[in-house]
């Protein structure tokens, strides 16, 4: 049997927004269960996101330290960013965020994985690119502000990246998950039996 995650919905009979943020909202639906009976969900509704694992020719990623307030920690991440436009390609979101952050561009880009990020809770979906072959970007570097403003940029061997995640020393979703990804696809069929970049989004469906 291949195992495989596959659409369904089961019908809801009512649905309230009791917030709305700039970004994002949260929505209660009253949900129909199999047996009949009915049972309310709360959850966050996202657009979406995209991140990038940068690797450069000597293997390391590209990461990046940024301070987090809901759960007060510096991490350590990779460039990632929101799908702020309805049915905007995700790949030229990526590059974007790799432009805004890093200031770096890329001539190789794979689809590494995609995910939804707490599914329990929240209908976010992220892909997560690898991009090889980078470069610094042209032209004047993006202005940062906030959080943005403080961040630290590293280049970090792979290996260090799978060691501190198994470790517990590095937490962040889509850092973690995108080394543990791309150190399978290498010990697998190799980077270039990934997706290509521009493959289908069933999560957040795209223009080409």
């Amino acid at each position: 049997m291949r195992i495989q995650d596959t659409p369904e919905e089961w019908p809801v009979t009512a649905t309230a927004t009791p917030f709305t943020g700039n970004k994002t909202s949260v929505r209660t639906d009253e949900v129909e269960m199999p047996d009949g009976s009915r049972a309310k969900r709360d959850y966050q509704v996202h657009p979406g996101s995209v991140a990038v694992l940068a690797l450069d020719r000597d293997d390391h990623v590209l990461v990046l330290r940024q301070y987090r307030h809901p759960v007060r920690q510096r991490l350590w991440e990779i460039p990632a960013g929101l799908l702020d436009i309805p049915g905007e390609n995700p790949l030229h979101a990526a590059q974007r965020e790799l432009y805004e952050e890093a200031h770096v561009k890329a001539e190789d880009w794979r689809v590494l994985i995609d995910l939804y990020t707490s599914p329990g809770g929240c209908d976010e979906a992220v892909r997560i690119f690898l991009a090889r072959e980078i470069s610094v970007a042209e032209g004047e570097r993006f202005e940062v502000s906030e959080e943005e403003a403080d961040m630290e940029l590293a280049r970090v061997s792979l290996e260090e990246l799978v060691r501190g995640a198994l470790a517990g020393e590095l937490h962040n979703n889509c850092l973690a998950t995108g080394a543990l990804a791309l150190r399978a696809a290498l010990s697998g069929d190799g980077v270039d039996a990934l997706r290509p970049a521009d493959a289908s989004w069933p999560a957040r469906p795209f223009d080409a």
